[in-house]
């Protein structure tokens, strides 16, 4: 039994790992309280039967969780089962809070230094002692973006929700041509650019693509925020970030009223 000890607050990046480990391991062999609690349920008793049946212990360290006091009982007694062999114990860090000196000696996976996938990879290592996971399946988006719009002006703030991303490349994706926009990005002075005509496709159309990168990680509390100014009616379509070299994907933004 692999076991996800984790606060509800961080459910939005625990559950597409226990998604992902689901996949590869099958669902019955994740304690996950969403689909191994069911209405009815003892919810100690049950808590009590995964942690003893449980041979991976992953603990999603974070603010949240170190603050839950059910959270704490979990880990403790997994801490307990692993002094004698029974369990094996695995920290894995969310946000950038400290470690418990308790878990100070054991190696633990970075979520918030590392990203999703890195860690996913380790997990399963961990687990199979191979990386077998050759998933497509969505995984979480990290970076998302704010929008706010008027009829010639569109100020965009790209952020980093959970962890720090190392790569700051993003696009902005536009109808408008290139000598009807300019640009300046508020948060960095030290940017590269570029313009892509027709540059991405959705359907039969084709669309403009501003290339901005930005020399510097995007963390959490740090956006990069971007403005474009047109001589005409500016006709803003979404926003893209670069999850590898020269590739681009769409990812999630909201219209504001403010920045």
């Amino acid at each position: 039994m692999i076991f996800l000890s984790h606060n509800s607050k961080d459910k939005v990046i625990v559950e597409p790992f226990a998604n992902k480990l689901a996949e590869v391991f099958g669902r019955d062999s994740i304690f996950y309280d969403s689909w191994s609690i069911q209405p009815g349920d003892g919810i100690i008793d049950k808590m009590e039967s995964g942690l003893s049946d449980a041979k991976y212990f992953f603990f999603f360290v974070s603010e949240n969780s170190l603050q839950s006091g059910m959270v704490k009982l979990e880990w403790q007694n997994a801490i307990m089962k692993a002094t004698n062999g029974k369990v094996k114990f695995i920290p894995i860090r969310l946000d950038k809070s400290t470690m418990p000196t308790l878990l100070t000696q054991t190696l633990y996976l970075d979520v918030y230094q590392n990203g999703f996938d890195v860690v996913l990879r380790q997990m399963i290592d961990v687990i199979n002692g191979v990386n077998t996971y050759h998933g497509t399946s969505k995984s979480y988006e990290n970076i998302k973006a704010r929008v706010k719009i008027s009829e010639k002006e569109v100020e965009i703030l790209f952020y980093a929700e959970t962890y720090m991303e190392p790569m700051s490349r993003y696009g902005i994706v536009l109808v408008n041509d290139e000598d009807d926009i300019t640009w300046t990005c508020e948060t960095d002075p030290l940017t590269m650019s570029g313009f892509n005509k027709a540059g991405v496709h959705i359907g039969a159309m084709a669309f403009n693509v501003l290339a901005v990168t930005v020399q510097r990680a995007t963390v959490p509390g740090f956006p990069v925020k971007v403005k474009v100014t047109s001589k005409t009616n500016l006709n803003f379509i979404g926003v893209m970030r670069s999850h590898s070299e020269g590739k681009y994907r769409g990812i999630p933004f909201e219209f504001v009223d403010s920045l």
